[in-house]
């Protein structure tokens, strides 16, 4: 894990300390542990990990400046992006999100032990939002549904003049195309899409920045976001 971490690090233009890197295989040594007796995930083999989760979470602070700004991970699961993020770039102020209360707890239970600082939430983020509405700088977000659902989740608790950056594969330009409308009727625009390479793939992050309010109509049930997309 280490090793890999490392060798990945310089492609992305970033440096850790020796402690950060510690930090971060002492997670995915505690989620591969965990992933023994409950689903966190279906990457198992450490020098996977080191690529598929936390490079590719690190990517995001190339993307964007998370530097002092309040970011909250929605529908985190294990805790990717957002723990890599935090471990990286301690001055963010980090609010992990998820429905799965199993998952949250044993976030609430770990990263303290690490010495890493994040609000653990379990909750839905249509639910979330109507007590946390604009109340970030950034939202993140990793493979949790088709873009155009996942603005209705993600922007209306983002500040205007703050960002949503939805992490994406090979369909990111498509999703964006397909997301226009939604983002319309929210208040965000698409600023560009970044692409970074992580191993012999490319990935990227499709970055949207929240122009004014969204409108207090949204988010809707989840089930009516789903059954009748923006």
């Amino acid at each position: 894990m280490r090793e890999t971490l490392q060798a990945g690090l310089p492609a992305l233009g970033l440096t850790l300390t020796d402690g950060q890197i510690d930090t971060m295989c002492a997670f995915g040594a505690a989620l591969l542990e965990k992933n023994r007796v409950m689903n966190l995930t279906a990457i198992t083999e450490p020098a996977a990990v080191a690529r598929l989760h936390f490079l590719d979470s690190l990517a995001l602070l190339k993307a964007a400046e998370l530097g002092g700004k309040s970011v909250v991970d929605v529908g985190c699961g294990a805790g990717f992006p957002g723990v890599p993020l935090k471990i990286a770039e301690p001055s963010v102020s980090l609010t992990l999100l998820d429905s799965l209360g199993k998952r949250v707890a044993w976030l609430a239970e770990t990263l303290p032990a690490l010495g890493v600082a994040a609000d653990c939430v379990a909750a839905r983020a249509e639910d979330f939002a109507a007590g946390h509405r604009e109340a970030y700088d950034v939202a993140v977000s990793r493979a949790v549904a088709r873009l155009n659902v996942l603005c209705e989740l993600c922007l209306p608790l983002v500040k205007p003049g703050g960002q949503f950056l939805a992490m994406k594969g090979a369909a990111a330009q498509e999703e964006a195309d397909e997301a226009a409308r939604a983002l319309a009727a929210l208040g965000g625009r698409l600023e560009g899409i970044f692409e970074y390479p992580l191993g012999d793939a490319v990935h990227r992050v499709v970055c949207i920045r929240k122009e004014r309010p969204t409108p207090a109509r949204y988010p809707r049930r989840f089930a009516k976001i789903k059954q009748q997309p923006l």
